[in-house]
């Protein structure tokens, strides 16, 4: 019966979840939004059709307003393809080891929390990025399980991968570190590995160089592509104005006054510099290959100031706690305004009849009247180091997957946290403000870790606790032998073919505990009796 009941858990985890994000998503229907999700449709519909973002994500919503009159269908598509994701990297894990009921628990109570449950419902490309960032840690957790590459978790990470830089420009980025933090902790496969690693990071660079320009989607603007350099140029000018030459000024102004530069020049975002009206996209635009030169200059004159810059804006993958007394310093994390209006009024989009999907509908006011009050309660400073700065998710993934690489014996294990690396440096590398969108998917997979760090740690206790029982029971060995080593049993069972080299560990039962070995296995052998000669059989000798 137990057998015959496992596949269905699967299906039980995952329909819990889709019922708690569907509350989310009728209590915020068609979906939360920012004054990006506007653009998402807004050049879609009144054109021209721009990559500045996602084409793939921008054609979703574009294909929901057209069909439906609305976009709550791609959000709701979001609920479910986040509830297949969490439900599959939760079995991954129980499969490399992590207690079974502990994790299920974990993953049906993690959409209650509004960084899952109201991320889910937004309308941003960040949400089906994070999702396949998800979807890939479960793979790799897969491969972990296994240890070995198969064929479909090669296939499975080679897609995954690649959604990711159709959903984010930086994530070829993302890829690319996750392979080559495979290829350093798998011992086959590397060739295949890289291979499957270098088509999903060429695939979005191809798609949006060669083949998007043909259907007449217009390349992303030079100020889109390099803005995090022009911020960098503002850090500089504002910290150290006297690198800055005549030309260099004159350059500047023809962009934006240089109060603006001076002004726009916090490290920790780039929205005052390029999101203000003084600053000409347009201008920026035709001299970005000028100002590209002076940005490559000072790279090489003062290189510790833009190092600093970009270590600055990047603290949102690296530093657990917000800086509030700074200018940006804030975590950035969802907005609760009622109509795209308040983020965009006439004149600053392209507008188009229509606008009005974005604006707040609840299907249920009951329950947006209580995800409503849930929300604004965890929107609360005092909870931004747990709920939504995801550098401290980031960490706990590593300590998890090297302890539980230790516990299980298993180099594998560490793999899990590959996606999670690739997506902390490449946001420490580029990123542009200190929103927690950019590293939702550390925490998602951080969450779901913790079981198999608490399985890990109790592993290594009771190895710990039995070593110490063996050695108070044993005997001293004799002079000339050894002492036979504790197995540890394995709770995944490896597949040889992958690795003829590897010696074959033990397999385990299909429970959660390995088994523990028996007593008689382990007490001192009884010293028999000395018989006195002649005696009846049975008799011992009296003291």
């Amino acid at each position: 019966m137990a057998r015959d009941s496992r596949p269905r858990a699967p299906l039980a985890t995952f329909l819990i979840i889709q019922a708690v994000l569907g509350c989310w998503w009728a209590a915020f229907y068609p979906g939360l939004f920012s004054r990006d999700s506007v653009l998402y449709l807004s050049h879609t519909v009144a054109g021209p059709w721009v990559s500045d973002h996602s084409v793939v994500y921008d054609a979703l919503l574009w294909l929901s307003f057209t069909g439906t009159g609305d976009l709550g269908a791609v959000t709701f598509l979001q609920t479910t393809a986040m509830a297949g994701a969490l439900t599959y990297l939760a079995q991954s894990l129980q499969a490399l080891g992590a207690p079974r009921l502990l994790t299920t628990a974990v993953a049906v109570l993690m959409p209650l929390a509004p960084p899952v449950g109201a991320f889910t419902v937004t309308l941003w490309k960040d949400v089906p990025f994070t999702i396949c960032a998800v979807a890939a840690a479960g793979v790799c957790a897969r491969i972990a399980a296994r240890r070995a590459v198969t064929g479909p978790a090669l296939l499975g990470l080679a897609a995954s991968l690649a959604a990711l830089g159709l959903f984010r420009a930086n994530g070829f980025l993302v890829a690319g570190v996750a392979v080559l933090g495979l290829m350093a902790v798998v011992r086959t496969a590397r060739v295949r590995l890289l291979v499957a690693g270098g088509l999903a990071a060429a695939l979005p660079l191809v798609l949006s160089t060669m083949v998007f320009p043909r259907f007449g989607i217009t390349p992303a603007s030079n100020t889109y592509v390099y803005h995090t350099a022009y911020g960098d140029i503002a850090v500089a000018y504002r910290q150290h104005p006297e690198l800055f030459t005549d030309r260099d000024r004159a350059l500047m102004e023809s962009v934006a006054p240089l109060t603006r530069w001076r002004e726009g020049g916090t490290c920790y975002t780039v929205n005052p510099l390029i999101w203000r009206r003084d600053f000409s996209w347009t201008q920026a635009d035709a001299r970005a290959g000028e100002l590209l030169s002076l940005w490559r200059r000072l790279l090489v004159s003062d290189p510790a100031t833009i190092v600093s810059a970009r270590l600055c804006r990047g603290s949102i993958a690296w530093r657990p706690v917000q800086d509030e007394a700074a200018v940006g310093g804030g975590t950035y994390r969802l907005s609760l305004r009622p109509n795209a209006d308040t983020y965009v009024g006439p004149g600053k989009v392209a507008d188009f009849p229509g606008r009005s999907v974005y604006s707040l509908r609840p299907l249920s006011m009951g329950l947006n009247d209580l995800a409503d009050r849930w929300l604004t309660s965890a929107l609360a400073p005092r909870h931004d180091w747990a709920l939504w700065r995801g550098a401290s998710w980031a960490y706990l993934c590593y300590v998890s997957v090297a302890l539980a690489a230790w516990a299980l014996r298993n180099r594998y294990a560490l793999a899990v946290a590959a996606v999670v690396a690739g997506q902390q440096l490449a946001v420490l590398a580029n990123i542009s403000a200190q929103d927690f969108r950019y590293m939702a998917a550390p925490i998602l997979v951080g969450v779901l870790l913790v079981p198999l760090l608490l399985g890990s740690v109790a592993r290594l206790l009771a190895e710990l606790v039995r070593t110490r029982a063996r050695r108070l029971r044993g005997t001293p060995a004799q002079p000339g032998t050894t002492q036979p080593e504790p197995v540890v049993p394995l709770l995944s069972e490896p597949e040889p073919e992958d690795d003829p080299t590897e010696p074959l560990p033990e397999t385990a039962d299909e429970t959660d505990e390995p088994t523990e070995p028996l007593e008689e296995d382990t007490a001192p052998m009884p010293v028999p009796p000395e018989v006195v000669p002649g005696a009846p059989p049975g008799r011992e000798q009296d003291g």
